[in-house]
């Protein structure tokens, strides 16, 4: 559990904080749901696994964001892991104040209601099962119920950091994966 004040003082101001972690990389994702109210997106940078049996994952959603209280309230959830082909849809998901939902062609609804975006590299359908307040931000953990695959993507993962995006490759890879010559 997170103290509301810290038990020592700290000399990390939000300045330094946020320094460290833009230097710090991020696979990029964009979450999507739906609540009732239509659907809204947000591009993150804090999705990870949890664990495999079951399967969970989390993220965090800022509390300044405009789709936090869709996204906290929302019974499922889709989580995109975009490759270095989805940074428009990366962009557009991070941009303040425009319908992300307005270019009917790029996205559909599952079956199940929940908004997609099309040709991701790789998408989750889940459901909340846990949060946690942290600072301004709520730490959702999702169970997956459901997850697809885009055909004949790349497989260059989207990345941002230092507030540029970057896509990962084999110009990028600094040893084989163990067993291999």
């Amino acid at each position: 559990m997170v103290p509301t004040q810290p038990v020592t003082p700290s000399n990390v101001t939000p300045e330094v904080f946020a320094d460290l972690f833009r230097e710090h990389p991020g696979g990029v994702a964009v979450v999507t749901a739906d609540a009732g109210g239509g659907p809204v997106a947000m591009t993150v940078t804090s999705v990870s696994s949890v664990d495999v049996s079951p399967p969970i994952l989390m993220f965090s959603v800022s509390g300044r964001s405009s789709s936090a209280p869709t996204i906290r309230a929302a019974r499922t959830v889709v989580v995109h892991l975009l490759d270095a082909d989805d940074v428009e849809i990366a962009k557009l998901a991070a941009t303040h104040g425009v319908d992300r939902f307005a270019d009917n062609s790029s996205w559909s609804r599952l079956p199940t209601g929940e908004p997609r975006y099309h040709g991701t590299r790789a998408w989750i359908r889940g459901m909340p099962v846990a949060s946690m307040d942290a600072g301004d931000a709520t730490i959702i953990a999702v169970w997956a119920l459901e997850a697809g695959t885009a055909e004949g993507k790349s497989a260059a993962p989207l990345v941002y950091h230092a507030r540029t995006w970057h896509g990962l490759g084999e110009h990028s890879r600094l040893d084989r994966p163990s067993g291999q010559d």
